[in-house]
């Protein structure tokens, strides 16, 4: 099969299309035949080496919708089963960015059933993300909630996630977001000067860091979406950082609401899997709105 991968860190031009082995499910496990897998900032890192694993062939990808294709013993799937998942792993030596992944059973939920595969893919990696920050916050109806980055990819699902959960949403963006942003249920915008007065809450998918903080209130609550790099407390503010973990229960909930319309999946541009390194260059220009998704 075709796999993207790194054998050594750089630019775009790092990024290869190897032949591979088609890997076999252990017990647990599930094989996907890959539709399509969405490319990540994560995927810029690795590829950078961020990560490590000098001298290492790693493999890139962690978002993948397609179907399962071969399942080892005690897996809760049938060949067959539409499916969307998270491969979490920063050094591996294959990744969703492949023809086949094989990922842990209890990593899987099943596809949404109004969405085409290549905006199923868009989902996991950054919705679970921004779940499992806003878990961090404790977003509760009615506290005030600052997201920075709030037209990305992580900030966009915090903004609906948020308001959904009856949060006062203020997004932080470009001046161009504005109308995106608000259409995705944010109640305030700024693209500047946030103000004076803090907000219960902040989710920093824009990595701003003590920048952010500031805007947090004196005992509110801050959380970052780079594992350990929150910056240190002040003011009695309780400063967090999200590590994504792969869960497929709580993905099959977020698929939910993108069936329910709820959540809106955006896919910016497709690339067939042989063009991967182009994907990569485009996401290196920067401004992508939506998520650039590979298809093989």
């Amino acid at each position: 099969m075709r796999a993207v991968v790194v054998r050594s860190f750089g630019g775009p031009e790092a990024v290869e299309v190897v032949e591979a082995e088609v890997p076999e499910p252990g017990a647990r496990q599930v094989r996907i035949k890959v539709a399509a897998a969405a490319l990540n900032p994560v995927d810029a890192g690795v590829r950078s080496g961020v990560f490590g694993g000098a001298g290492k062939r790693i493999g890139l990808g962690w978002d993948v919708a397609g179907t399962v294709d071969a399942t080892g013993v005690a897996s809760a799937w049938s060949a067959g089963d539409e499916v969307v998942a998270l491969d979490y792993g920063m050094v591996k030596p294959l990744g969703t960015h492949a023809e086949y992944v094989v990922v842990d059973t209890d990593a899987v939920a099943k596809a949404p059933a109004t969405v085409d595969a290549a905006h199923a893919a868009t989902l996991p990696l950054n919705a679970l993300t921004a779940a499992q920050a806003l878990d961090l916050l404790a977003v509760e109806p009615g506290r005030s909630l600052l997201v920075t980055g709030a037209a990305g990819a992580v900030g966009g699902f915090a903004v609906q996630l948020a308001a959904h959960r009856g949060a006062s949403v203020t997004g932080l963006g470009r001046e161009g977001d504005e109308e995106l942003v608000r259409s995705l249920g944010a109640s305030g915008f700024v693209s500047g000067d946030v103000g004076a007065d803090g907000f219960d809450a902040v989710l920093d998918a824009a990595v701003l860091g003590e920048r952010a903080l500031a805007w947090v209130r004196d005992g509110g609550v801050y959380a970052g979406v780079i594992p350990q790099a929150q910056p240190a407390p002040v003011r009695g503010v309780r400063t967090e950082a999200v590590e994504v973990a792969a869960d497929g229960a709580r993905l099959g909930e977020l698929v939910r609401l993108v069936d329910e319309g709820v959540l809106t999946l955006r896919v910016a541009e497709r690339f067939p899997l042989e063009e991967a390194a182009k994907a990569h260059a485009r996401l290196a220009e920067g401004g992508v709105r939506g998520r650039l998704v590979l298809v093989p």
